[in-house]
């Protein structure tokens, strides 16, 4: 900053805005270039609209970032997390040392935001397009609680800012036609449309007519300036008040806008400036040389001079809530299931019967339907197969005329449905999503993100083994169930009848770490009754089922539909050879994990012969079994067949069982 260069207190208003921009770029800058680290020039061409948003627009309580009716920021382009990390320190949610150990070990500033980490992020993004997957499931939620509580409670916007590789990956795109299709009217996705990607220009590989393909999704397109504030403003007064479909804002911007001489290089992407590009930089604009990670108070206080109007909007929606709370007793329950996750009792069926397992899920569904409102989900196209179409005759499907609906018509979309129940789930809505286990493969992705965020979006997965039959090897899981359970934070969850499925549905309900439901498509005989009716409790994960007669010498452990085949092959292993055999149900190998160190190995006693049974691949089991154990499962892909030519065929008959296990024995 040279002698000419006036101070900031003597600015004019328009100055101080355009300077506060450049010290935001100085702090990205400074951030990437002391982690050796990150991404310059895609923050530099975003920082023009995330400004304006969050200075004029962006709707927050300055002291608590986790108020419920704030506006949620989701920057889907999360490598560009500088950027988000600089405005939050505006918002006085981090300190300016965080910013200084960007992307170090414990730092709330890690190289992509990470919700739950740091105050003000609101999902955790990196991958590319789940943030706007997450975005569009976030303002669904909020039409949905809108509808519910009332326009006076919730009136929030849902804002995401996405750039090229986002709209890149089909997982972005297909939520956007969703949102386009439920006429999300309160969400507004703004484009970093700078043209430069990491390997270089966008034009290599990409030719799409963003604008139109937007049109033909159904939604409001505005095409501007994304460097001009002016238009930046204009743009954003003008999606709000869209009342019928979502806008997409398509900002023509400059990579790296503002550097001294490498404004539009596909080289500031995703590394730090040069030293001398930097110095260069602040000069131009208007940053002492010599400072680091400099903004000065003045400036803070300039930003921050919208705080008093944003205390006292929620100072009214406060008082909006003690007026209704007061005007209708059954409002604060209801409000509490939206803002504290608060579950409310849930009368259950008696499950007690020969079902399958997803036929169980079905009619717990349909009780809670009737109970708990801020509970929604649908299925990928497979109503009638994952047993979901009485809650969506109950609740009706959500639709751009019909807000209250909770059941979400998500047609053959796996991988979207995943992002948008994540995005649900952050927003406060408990959230699932059904297709068949097999299609899991498409949801990984977002599987993992529901898990790092340790959020408790629940995913069913029905059709769990061979069982499912003639549809054949591309239909019936095989790996499927061992490679979720390889996911950290995530608990599987596989039932063994119908009465044990209300019980791991009950945890999947109360779980703040993400579930997923196996469920079989065929029937299952009750075998867990006497357990569950003498006070047994399923956040074991694994307990005892069959108590051996006489001395232990073998243990079987089994899951799901093997069950009831573990439980009559231990009678006539005990029958025929006199050892005393133990079956361990074990419908969640991570609770069972969690146990202490004294249940589990009272339950598997270490030196005792173990033989795992599950229709699914075998390699998860020997940490249970011992790499001497006997594991009982199938290690090829299946065949197309009658379920029960297939059980025999994979040999999951009790005589093939018992004979495994005697030549194993001896």
């Amino acid at each position: 900053m040279n002698s000419a260069t006036p101070t900031f207190a003597m600015m004019s208003d328009n100055d101080k805005e355009q300077q506060l921009v450049n010290y935001l770029k100085g702090l990205i800058m400074d951030g990437v270039r002391q982690a050796n680290s990150g991404h310059t020039g895609g923050a530099f061409s975003s920082v023009d609209f995330a400004y304006v948003l969050f200075q004029k627009h962006l709707r927050f309580d300055p002291e608590d970032s986790g108020w419920f009716n704030r506006d949620r920021f989701i920057l889907s382009a999360g490598h560009e997390s500088m950027l988000i990390y600089s405005l939050l320190h505006l918002q006085g949610y981090l300190d300016m040392e965080e910013l200084k150990n960007f992307r170090q070990l414990g730092s709330k500033t890690p190289g992509h935001p990470e919700y739950g980490l740091t105050a003000g992020v609101e999902a955790t993004t990196g991958p590319l397009g789940q943030g706007v997957g997450m975005a569009v499931g976030m303002a669904l939620a909020a039409q949905i609680a809108r509808s519910h509580l009332g326009e006076d409670i919730v009136d929030s916007y849902t804002y995401a800012l996405c750039g090229d590789g986002d709209l890149q990956e089909p997982v972005a795109l297909g939520t956007c036609q969703l949102a386009g299709h439920y006429g999300l009217n309160r969400l507004i996705l703004f484009y970093d449309f700078n043209k430069i990607q990491i390997s270089g220009q966008v034009d290599r590989n990409d030719s799409t007519d963003i604008a139109q393909m937007f049109r033909s999704f159904q939604w409001n397109v505005l095409e501007i300036d994304g460097n001009d504030h002016g238009a930046i403003d204009q743009a954003i007064l003008h999606a709000q008040c869209s009342k019928e479909k979502p806008t997409i804002i398509i900002g023509h911007t400059t990579m790296a806008k503002g550097c001294a001489t490498m404004e539009g290089s596909a080289d500031t992407h995703g590394a730090p400036l040069p030293h001398e590009e930097i110095a260069a930089t602040k000069r131009r604009l208007g940053i002492p040389e010599d400072a680091s990670f400099y903004i000065p108070q003045e400036a803070l206080n300039f930003f921050r001079r919208r705080f008093p109007l944003l205390r006292e909007h929620r100072r009214s929606w406060e008082k909006a809530i003690q007026d209704r709370a007061k005007a209708d007793h059954n409002f604060t329950p209801l409000l509490e299931q939206f803002t504290r996750s608060m579950v409310p009792p849930i009368d259950y069926p008696n499950l007690d019967e020969k079902m399958p397992t997803r036929k169980a899920f079905g009619k717990l569904l349909e009780a809670v339907a009737d109970q708990y409102i801020a509970f929604a989900g649908g299925s990928a196209d497979l109503e009638p197969s994952n047993n979901t179409t009485g809650f969506m005759q109950k609740v009706q499907d959500y639709s751009r005329d019909f807000h209250q609906g909770r059941s979400i018509p998500f047609g053959v979309r796996e991988f979207p449905m995943g992002a948008i129940i994540n995005g649900m789930q952050l927003y406060g809505i408990k959230s699932f999503g059904a297709t068949f286990l097999v299609f899991s493969d498409y949801m990984r992705a977002s599987l993992r993100l529901a898990a790092l965020q340790n959020i408790g979006t629940m995913f069913i997965f029905t059709h769990d083994s061979v069982s499912l039959g003639e549809d054949g090897p591309t239909h019936q899981p095989i790996e499927h169930l061992p490679s979720l359970r390889l996911i950290p934070g995530l608990h599987v969850l596989r039932p063994a009848d119908a009465l044990e499925t209300r019980y791991a549905f009950d945890h999947a309900l109360h779980s703040q770490n993400p579930t997923v439901l196996a469920l079989t498509r065929q029937d299952l005989e009750p075998v867990t009754s006497a357990y569950y009716h003498n006070g047994g409790s399923f956040s074991q994960g694994g307990y005892i089922l069959r108590k051996e007669n006489g001395e232990l010498e073998l243990v079987i452990i089994a899951t799901g539909s093997e069950v009831k085949l573990a439980l009559d092959s231990a009678a006539k292993i005990e029958e025929t050879l006199g050892k005393g055999v133990r079956v361990v149900n074990m419908p969640c190998c991570e609770l069972f994990d969690m146990q202490s160190a004294d249940y589990r190995n009272d339950i598997l006693p270490p030196c005792t012969t173990t033989v795992a049974i599950e229709a699914a691949a075998t390699g998860g089991w020997y940490k249970y079994t011992g790499r001497q154990g006997l594991v009982i499962g199938i290690d090829q892909f299946g065949e197309s067949a009658p379920a029960d030519k297939l059980l025999q065929h994979f040999g999951f008959t009790q005589e093939s069982v018992v004979d495994k296990i005697i030549k194993f024995l001896k």
